[in-house]
C-alpha cells in the first residue's frame, strides 16, 4: 500500500476536525450487547437503520446466539423481513452466529484474539464484506478498524480528497492518517 501524501492526510484531518466541531461528541451505536451489534451490522446492509431496528425488535425474544442458531431458517427470514433481502440476511445471520459459535458465543474470547486473525475470519463469512467486518470489529469486538461507508466516500470526494475505488485501499489510507483508536474510529464512522 503506497503511503498517503502529507497534503491528502492534512485534508482528511481537516475535514474530520470540521465535522467533529460541527457535530460535537456523541456515542454512535452504544449498545452493550455485542451479539446484537453483530446482527445489526448484517441487518442494516442495503437498508436504513429504522428497518434494521424493526427486524431486531422482531427477534427480541430470540436474540441469543443459541436461539438464532437453532431457529429454522424460514422463521428467521420472516422475523427479519423488515430489513429487506430477508432470505439472504437470514443466511448471513446464521453464518455470523456460526462464526461466533467457534468462540463459544463468548465475546471476551473473541476480544482476546488479534485483529489480524479476526478480520480475515469475518471476511471469510458469506455475506460479510469489508464494511460489515469493520463495523463488527469496531463496535462489537472493540478493535480499531476504520469503517468505510458510502457517506465517507461521498463526503471526502466532494471535498476533493482522492478517494480510492478499492475499499481496502481507502481503509488503509484512513488508518495511515488517523491513529489506531477504537473510540475515534467509532466516532468518525458515526
Amino acid at each position: 500500500m503506497p503511503k498517503i501524501s502529507s497534503e491528502d492526510a492534512a485534508q482528511a484531518i481537516t475535514l474530520f476536525s470540521l465535522l467533529e466541531h460541527h457535530h460535537g461528541q456523541f456515542d454512535w451505536w452504544p449498545n452493550p450487547n455485542a451479539y446484537e451489534v453483530m446482527l445489526g451490522a448484517v441487518l442494516v446492509q442495503n437498508t436504513n437503520w429504522r428497518n434494521a431496528q424493526k427486524a431486531l425488535d422482531n427477534l427480541e425474544k430470540g436474540l441469543s446466539p443459541e436461539s438464532i442458531a437453532s431457529m429454522e431458517l424460514e422463521q428467521l427470514a420472516q422475523k427479519v423481513r423488515p430489513s429487506g433481502y430477508y432470505n439472504q440476511k437470514a443466511l448471513k445471520l446464521k453464518a455470523v452466529t456460526e462464526w461466533f459459535g467457534t468462540y463459544q458465543y463468548d465475546i471476551a474470547s473473541v476480544r482476546e484474539c488479534p485483529i489480524d486473525k479476526l478480520r480475515p475470519e469475518l471476511l471469510a463469512i458469506k455475506g460479510v464484506g469489508g464494511e460489515t467486518a469493520d463495523v463488527i470489529l469496531t463496535y462489537a469486538v472493540k478493535k480499531p478498524s476504520f469503517v468505510i461507508d458510502a457517506y465517507a466516500r461521498r463526503i471526502l470526494s466532494r471535498y476533493g480528497y482522492p478517494v480510492p475505488k478499492s475499499y481496502e485501499a481507502f481503509r488503509e489510507q484512513m488508518q495511515q492518517v488517523f491513529p489506531l483508536n477504537t473510540e475515534l474510529y467509532a466516532y468518525y464512522h458515526g
